[in-house]
């Protein structure tokens, strides 16, 4: 019997419902296969600041650093003033340098673009997201770009790496070198260089304007896609829209020495406490974290039973079109385990 301390970040708005939901089927489906949880839960965002005064109290971080595992639910950062982001501010803590998300359909799910099978890959701490900006004088700002070899380099490592492993034929670097020739030229050159040890994988380039209107017309003619921060942000929220929207698709940033997984939606405080939330993006980050954690059977287990729920489509929640709550999907879940 294996066991795993975790921590757990409920957040705020439907974070702890969608929260319950994924720790129950998790614990449900791990005992079927002799593995057992304990979460070590903390609080951020704006319910911590409530609580603490501070948005990521200390507890959290130590958590984090001894568990080196977390699973996350949305979270609220205010907006234009206040604390910077609580999911930038997590990811620059611990290193964690590799934003994974992939992007695919669920079975019975209808969308404009069935069949969608494509991993974005980000690079999570460098770029614009540093937040080294300043206002030269009133009424003008600026906001520094800062692109390194070795951040470049190791975030195209990892897209080749992961492409290798997983049977992926091709490896997309989206830039916009033709204006920012010094910082997304150097990601490009790193990019190249790894490359080179990848003759297997396909290695091609698109200037990110262009990747966007190649994605609405033909998803398909891309397999995995790495970039900088702010491309990686903008392009994986847009390639969730393929398949039904952001509250079905996983989250993981990954570093050397942590992960925290995390549902990337937003903390839809207009909804909170009503059982309408869907845990479903939270849910597939769980299986993701379960990957990561070497239990392949739970985590198979629980792909399974959500395969099954969406491909039946009796138990779905609101935003795809069934009329079930957040509990009553779960327990469908916990059924189809």
């Amino acid at each position: 019997m294996s066991q795993h301390t975790i921590t757990l970040i409920p957040g705020d708005g439907i974070g702890p419902e969608v929260t319950d939901a994924t720790v129950r089927i998790v614990e449900t489906a791990a005992k079927q296969h002799g593995t057992t949880f304990s979460w070590e839960r903390h609080d951020a965002g704006a319910d911590a600041f409530a609580k603490t005064g501070e948005y990521i109290p200390k507890a959290l971080y130590d958590s984090v650093s001894t568990t080196k595992v977390a699973l996350k639910g949305p979270v609220t950062t205010p907006i234009g003033s206040g604390f910077k982001s609580i999911n930038v501010t997590l990811r620059k803590q611990f290193d964690l340098y590799a934003n994974f998300r992939p992007i695919k359909n669920l079975p019975g799910l209808k969308t404009k673009y069935p069949d969608v099978d494509l991993i974005i890959v980000r690079e999570n701490t460098e770029g614009l997201y540093v937040g080294l900006e300043q206002e030269i004088v009133p009424g003008v700002c600026t906001s520094l770009k800062v692109t390194t070899e070795k951040g470049s380099t190791r975030i195209a490592k990892f897209a080749f790496e992961y492409a290798a492993k997983h049977g992926r034929k091709k490896v997309h670097s989206i830039h916009k070198a033709n204006i920012m020739k010094l910082t997304d030229g150097l990601f490009l050159k790193c990019a190249q260089a790894v490359a080179k040890d990848h003759p297997e994988i396909q290695y091609a380039e698109h200037i990110v304007d262009n990747a966007c209107m190649q994605l609405v017309t033909n998803p398909y003619q891309y397999d995995v896609m790495v970039m900088e921060n702010l491309y990686g942000d903008i392009l994986s929220d847009l390639c969730s829209g393929f398949v039904g929207g952001l509250g079905l698709v996983p989250g993981a940033n990954l570093g050397e020495h942590a992960a925290i997984f995390e549902a990337v939606h937003g903390s839809a405080p207009d909804i909170a406490g009503q059982d309408k939330a869907n845990p479903t993006a939270l849910l597939q980050s769980a299986v993701l974290m379960l990957r990561h954690l070497d239990e392949t059977a739970t985590a198979d287990s629980i792909q399974g039973a959500i395969d099954a729920v969406y491909a039946e489509g009796k138990t779905l929640t609101r935003d795809v079109g069934g009329t079930s709550g957040t509990s009553a999907f779960a327990d469908a879940i916990v059924a189809a385990l």
